[in-house]
């Protein structure tokens, strides 16, 4: 077995892309675990899915056209990546071309270095609003929301923005369909590799000119290139519709400020997860798994970059990183895992499910896209009091085993027990 060591760590990760949150995307009660969309086949957004890419920019230049003056709330994932950040602010570039005043919200945080890098270094105007600050908020100022780059099953914000009645104005996806969706304006398109192309795409179609004379089109063309990069692992996952839309903003995008987000250096408290990961992992029948134990809300995105370097190893094609985060604001504990694999026959959306099933109320704890997923479990009733020591140790343990069993048992389908030696 390969050595634990960190010398060549950073230099093994430069290609690692921050791309978990857009692999979570807990689903609604579901019956089967296959790809259809039978429950939404005589639905509304079934016919989105349906018109083609020309026919959904003029349905989107409509809808515009009837919100024109408005201000309108757009609602991204907890933990946004380069997609969902970069989507958002095209999305609000482009309504301002009719006057509607966009704010892009979040209420979780941001964590990986690239994604932090990318934010300060173009000024893109995405806002953490937690759930206080929502509750101060006068949300009657805003005429309706926006979903980009999820369906609202990722997002702590929604149930409040849902308590408004604010009508969802638009809803632009490259997930699976996530149960029922009620939107003025509805573009989901599961085969498309990033929200980004859907955006770009938009842009081309002249919905907005992009100017490289203009310092936000150029930043905003550079976040655009950076998400397409993420969700298509460095393009070496791009479909012909991405290699279009990277065509196009490579007129408009500034190279060297794409290269400063992308170098950004990772913090020590990433690498003391990585080496977590490294020393705690099992490999069995080519899948590496690891517990990370205890880590900082702030540190969520160290899970998916150390699932990235895990699955580089020789004779390993999946690698399932996984710890429990603590919200400290929210004094909230969660179960936080992420997946990476290079086995084209294996399903991570179809894998998460069947390996954690659903909740209560019938909605799976994870899911996936290409190449990559992740899962979510609440720790509830047993959540905190983790200044005790010997507690936190113990109630780690019982979720270590208890992930390990939920793998393992897919893994290696014939083992009854796992060994917690």
């Amino acid at each position: 077995m390969p050595s634990n060591s960190l010398t060549s760590v950073n230099d093994s990760l430069q290609s690692a892309t921050p791309s978990d949150a857009i692999a979570v995307e807990p689903q609604q009660p579901s019956t089967s675990l296959k790809k259809d969309s039978s429950n939404i086949s005589n639905s509304p957004e079934r016919r989105w899915q349906e018109s083609s890419p020309e026919e959904k920019v003029t349905q989107l230049r409509q809808t515009l056209e009837r919100h024109t003056r408005e201000r309108q709330l757009v609602v991204i994932q907890d933990f946004p990546d380069p997609d969902a950040l970069s989507s958002a602010w095209a999305y609000q570039l482009i309504a301002q071309q009719h006057n509607i005043q966009c704010d892009i919200v979040y209420a979780g945080t941001l964590s990986h270095q690239e994604n932090i890098a990318l934010v300060k270094l173009t000024n893109l105007p995405a806002k953490r609003w937690g759930i206080q600050t929502l509750k101060d908020w006068d949300l009657s100022v805003y005429h309706g929301y926006v979903l980009i780059d999820n369906q609202g099953t990722t997002s702590q914000l929604m149930p409040l923005v849902k308590q408004t009645g604010l009508p969802l104005i638009a809803l632009i996806d490259h997930h699976r369909t996530q149960g029922d969706l009620e939107a003025e304006f509805i573009d989901i398109r599961p085969q498309t590799r990033a929200t980004a192309t859907i955006l770009t795409q938009y842009l081309q179609a002249g919905l907005l000119k992009l100017d490289s004379s203009i310092s936000e089109h150029v930043k905003c063309a550079t976040a655009l290139m950076h998400g397409l990069r993420s969700d298509t692992n460095r393009l070496m996952q791009a479909q012909e519709e991405d290699f279009m839309a990277a065509g196009y903003l490579s007129r408009f995008y500034d190279p060297q400020l794409l290269n400063a987000v992308l170098q950004t250096a990772r913090s020590r408290r990433v690498m003391d997860v990585i080496e977590r990961s490294l020393k705690n992992r099992l490999v069995q029948n080519n899948f590496s798994i690891a517990g990370v134990g205890y880590l900082r809300y702030d540190d969520r995105d160290a899970i998916p970059q150390a699932a990235d370097f895990l699955v580089t190893e020789e004779n390993v094609h999946t690698a399932v990183v996984y710890g429990i985060v603590h919200d400290e604001d929210e004094e909230v504990e969660v179960v936080i895992g992420s997946l990476r694999t290079n086995k084209l026959t294996l399903d991570p959306d179809e894998f998460i499910k069947e390996a954690f099933g659903q909740d209560s109320n019938g909605r799976f704890f994870g899911g996936g896209r290409m190449m990559a997923g992740g899962f979510e479990i609440p720790i509830g009733f047993l959540g905190s009091f983790n200044d005790n020591a010997e507690y936190a140790k113990m109630k780690w343990e019982v979720f270590d085993i208890q992930i390990k069993q939920k793998l393992l048992r897919l893994v290696n389908p014939k083992d009854k027990l796992i060994n917690t030696d």
